[in-house]
């Protein structure tokens, strides 16, 4: 029988064509054409859509070679340049794809079109052309072109002559049929969907970390945002902001200049950020980078209050801004040495620059992107979902949540809105129609709260930098159930103690003797003591302590969570309905690997299992627990376990110590490993992301080893 998450994603395979026919391409069909072509996926998705808008299999393939044809023999790759020009000279036109820059000529008062990969320039293009698609004149715009050639006596003259010329973006979208078909679609279906049109593989990540890579998107469909993540090399920071979408532009955050991106006060041209939705800041990071002052402080004006100047007149645009850079340091390390700021560059590294940043995505969550993490299911033709999300820039979707839960008083203006902007993005892309009113309350909370985690990020750091910037109780009540949440950042919460740590009493540790180096049996003697001494149950452990770990934390593993409270025991019992798949089987595995690694020489511990029955591969189940116990068996765990098919509800692991550890996921806490063979979590479980769960620790005076198992 197929896996059921098989049958479920090809269930909403389904579900995505026939909801969105024509709007939808297979996402390995982009990865199919693209080949070793540099060019951005919504101009091969935007082909892709027109010549296989379909799930029919031969259609595609005949639509498939098609689009290949057509880049094969249109786009210019910049070694091929001199061929193509050749082409169209002995031609005397061809159609091209590439990237074309307008910019005025005032002497001769003609624009002026120049082609990136073709290498050629000073191409006049008519002047309604330029006005009909302005973004030409602000680095370039991906476009097919009818080219021509015809020489001319006078050399002052381009023979390069645009016959037609087309940029690749989408004619026009409906709102109302996106929101509309949307209803069809739980959040999880449409999460999903969201996810396999940026190009990823939904089942590669937890609910979380698709939250993430969708934040990403807020700047296209939130105006004036400012977003800055950072974090290790390879994770994709760049993609979204370089081929997503034909209103976003990405440039280097060293090339920048005040002209560029704000006006020209020589010619008065305004800059990138009158034309874009996005101006994304590419490698922005880097302490050695030299930026100047002035733009920073333009910027900073800007990223508050929408407007710049242009000599003694004030101008404002709604262009968002993105920061993307890479990160040196490990966390616990900016975390006890510095911040989280570390790596911007010094002028950037300002309390005012940063204090305007509504949210700081925590690029260390994302793993390196890596094969199997590309979908290969249907998704919207990039350009579509562009689209849509420009279509809702206008809209302001933070009005439900400014109903329904109120900010603590000491959170500042910039705090609330850093927060509810970002939620207004996400109600946008999760719940677009009716202006996020249509948002169940439950998840709206849960979206609060990941949208303050981004501003709490900047704004604990931000005090660290400057201890003038008063403390903030990041917290909101839910007015209508008088609930309190309390935020804070993942990091903050993972590098504080998640268990007591083994620790020897400090009195005892005073009262110890000096020691002193020993060899032969008195050594033996000594260590086989100390061992012993090490399994002795720890005092003080508390009754009722209750531990909660979130989607994505780290330093969590089995020795952690349980050592403290199985240290001592000779017996223990593990009740889990869900041991039945080869990594499930392995965590018991690792679970007894923890025993032996922490119990002394010459001591046994009896270790048994009651789980659930698998009802479609009860003898694959059977194999690896049979496998298991005789992989255990001459060892100091001496293994048993057993199979119901009653109803088992409660998991959990008892000891005849009197511990009762109550496990809401049981032992399969941890995310899936990646494929990566060297991965550091592979060997160190405190270097896995853990799904979300919650232990408590119960003590039990009167052990009984009867199940419960209502």
């Amino acid at each position: 029988m197929s896996d059921p998450k098989t049958q479920t994603s090809a269930g909403l395979q389904q579900k995505i064509v026939d909801n969105f026919e024509g709007k939808v391409v297979r996402k390995d069909l982009t990865q199919l054409v693209k080949g070793n072509a540099v060019v951005p996926s919504y101009v091969l998705e935007y082909l892709l859509g027109q010549y296989c808008p379909t799930d029919d299999e031969e259609m595609i393939e005949h639509g498939v070679e098609k689009v290949r044809d057509i880049v094969n023999r249109h786009y210019v790759h910049r070694d091929e340049s001199e061929l193509v020009k050749s082409e169209i000279r002995q031609k005397g036109t061809h159609k091209i794809i590439d990237r074309v820059s307008v910019s005025l000529n005032e002497k001769r008062d003609v624009y002026l079109a120049s082609f990136s990969n073709l290498g050629i320039g000073g191409v006049e293009i008519a002047e309604d052309t330029v006005m009909q698609h302005p973004k030409l004149l602000t680095g370039g715009v991906w476009c097919i072109v009818d080219m021509e050639y015809l020489h001319a006596e006078d050399s002052a003259r381009s023979p390069w002559v645009i016959d037609t010329i087309k940029p690749i973006q989408l004619a026009g979208f409906d709102l109302q049929e996106y929101t509309s078909l949307r209803s069809n679609f739980d959040l999880g279906e449409w999460i999903d969907l969201v996810v396999q049109s940026i190009g990823l593989n939904p089942e590669s990540f937890s609910r979380r970390t698709k939250l993430l890579h969708l934040v990403r998107l807020i700047s296209f469909c939130e105006r004036n945002y400012n977003f800055i993540e950072l974090g290790p090399k390879g994770t994709g920071k760049s993609h979204i902001f370089s081929e997503f979408s034909p209103h976003g532009i990405l440039i280097s955050g060293g090339d920048v200049t005040k002209a560029k991106l704000f006006v020209n006060n020589n010619t008065g041209d305004i800059g990138l950020v009158g034309y874009w939705d996005v101006v994304g800041f590419d490698e922005f990071a880097g302490k050695g980078k030299r930026v100047q002052r002035d733009l920073v402080d333009i910027m900073k004006n800007y990223m508050a209050n929408r407007s710049f100047s242009r000599g003694r007149d004030t101008m404002t645009a709604e262009a968002s801004l993105a920061f993307i850079g890479n990160t040196d340091r490990s966390v616990p390390h900016m975390l006890k040495h510095s911040s989280l700021f570390e790596a911007l560059p010094d002028t950037y590294y300002d309390p005012a620059f940063i204090d305007r940043l509504h949210f700081y995505l925590p690029g260390w969550e994302i793993d390196k992107v890596r094969s199997e993490m590309f979908a290969d299911g249907y998704g919207f033709i990039v350009d579509y979902l562009a689209e849509g999300l420009h279509t809702l820039r206008e809209e302001d979707y933070s009005l439900p949540a400014q109903e329904r839960f109120e900010f603590d008083s000491s959170m500042t203006k910039r705090d609330q809105d850093g927060t509810l902007k970002t939620l207004s993005g996400l109600l946008k892309i999760l719940y677009p129609g009716k202006k996020g009113k249509n948002c169940p309350p439950d998840v709206l909370k849960d979206l609060m709260e990941f949208a303050m985690e981004g501003r709490v990020r900047v704004k604990r750091h931000l005090r660290r930098i400057d201890e003038t910037f008063e403390p903030v109780d990041f917290r909101f009540t839910d007015q209508q159930t008088g609930e309190e949440i309390s935020v804070e950042t993942l990091e903050h919460d993972q590098h504080r103690m998640l268990v007591r740590e083994y620790h020897r009493d400090e009195e005892e540790e005073s009262t110890a003797q000096p020691r002193t180096e020993k060899s032969g049996p008195d050594a033996e003697v000594l260590a086989s003591n100390e061992a012993a001494d090490k399994w002795k149950p720890v005092s003080g452990l508390e009754d009722g302590q209750h531990v909660v770990v979130k989607e994505n934390q780290t330093g969590v593993s089995y020795e952690k969570l349980f050592a403290d409270h199985l240290r001592g025991a000779s017996r223990i019992e593990i009740v889990d309905p869900y041991i039945r798949r080869h990594h499930q089987v392995e965590n018991v595995l690792k679970l007894c690997d923890m025993l032996l690694r922490e119990m002394p020489d010459g001591e046994e511990i009896e270790v048994s299992l009651l789980t659930g029955a698998d009802t479609e591969n009860q003898e694959e189940q059977e194999t690896r627990l049979e496998d298991l116990k005789d992989s255990l068996r001459g060892s100091p765990v001496r293994f048993e376990y057993e199979i119901t098919w009653d109803s088992i509800h409660a998991r959990s692991i008892k000891t005849d110590t009197g511990w009762k550890i109550s496990l809401d996921r049981g032992l399969d806490i941890f995310q899936p490993k990646n494929d990566n063979s060297f991965d550091l979590g592979r060997v160190n479980q405190e270097a896995r992301r853990c799904k979300p769960f919650e232990v408590t620790y119960l003590r039990e005076e009167d052990v009984s080893f009867q199940v419960d198992e209502t």
